[in-house]
């Protein structure tokens, strides 16, 4: 296999600029980060999802710190090329600046390249704060898992016009705080594919259609191996496939066609 130059936030914003679509999967440990790359994804997100998948806890909210740096490093171990992304756990980065700069150095030093908090408003203070001091952050709107109880549950965010310009105003907001990447989730395609165009820094999309700059689906949900029902973005990839990596190779193909997400299947 011939090596791949690794994977920059420059590249990515290149990437973004040129409307050269990213693919980006959650990764939990090493064995599959060296499968992902070599199958040619360009970022991994070790994502607090690992409390469902992994874990079987009923939503985010219970995941530690410890146990995110834990999974980052192991990420760590067997990527080569491909963008690290770690998510700050719940109760990790609300308290203060300060908080969120001690918690989110101890993911860059387990290996993590960029840290990814949730929400707008407030957070942008926060943002600012860690990439003054040298910490990309990637930021996270629409669905918020870590708050899905004050959102009344797992449903499309931004439907009507002024939670949409609320959106809005969180992402612009975040970018002029200094956000190098934005998260969304479950937010109907017109509105994200707007997002994507007005900011100046890779959209990656779950559940937000195909016009963003790039998507990501939890490693589990698009093998199908998660129990249980599945959210509507979410594809079968093993289905057709004979190997986890052949897998992959086509979700890699079809986020790069634009092929997936479909309009109809997949998105709001």
């Amino acid at each position: 296999m011939t090596e791949r130059k690794p994977m920059s936030l420059q590249r990515l914003l290149d990437m973004h600029a040129s409307g050269d679509k990213i693919t980006m999967l959650t990764c939990y440990d090493a064995a599959f980060a060296t499968l992902l790359e070599e199958a040619g994804v360009e970022t991994l997100l070790v994502g607090d999802s690992l409390g469902m998948v992994l874990q079987g806890q009923a939503s985010t909210v219970p995941v530690l710190l410890d146990e995110m740096v834990y999974h980052t490093a192991c990420v760590a171990r067997g990527r080569k090329s491909a963008w690290l992304i770690a998510d700050l756990p719940f109760g990790s980065y609300q308290q203060s600046p300060q908080q969120a700069w001690a918690s989110a150095l101890r993911l860059v030093q387990a290996g993590a390249h960029m840290v990814k908090l949730e929400g707008g408003g407030w957070t942008a203070a926060t943002v600012r704060f860690l990439v003054e001091r040298g910490i990309p952050v990637c930021a996270h709107l629409g669905l918020t898992p870590q708050t899905v109880t004050m959102l009344g549950g797992y449903k499309v965010q931004g439907r009507n016009e002024a939670a949409a310009n609320l959106l809005k105003q969180h992402a612009q907001e975040l970018v002029e705080a200094g956000a190098q990447m934005l998260v969304l989730e479950m937010v109907p395609a017109a509105l994200a594919a707007e997002v994507t165009r007005m900011l100046p820094i890779p959209v990656i999309g779950i559940g937000a259609g195909v016009g963003c700059s790039g998507q990501v689906l939890v490693l589990h949900d698009m093998l199908n191996v998660t129990p249980g029902r599945l959210p509507r973005f979410v594809k079968n990839f093993m289905l057709g496939a004979a190997s986890v990596q052949e897998a992959v190779r086509h979700y890699v193909a079809e986020v790069k066609a634009q092929t997936f997400p479909q309009d109809d299947l997949h998105s709001y």
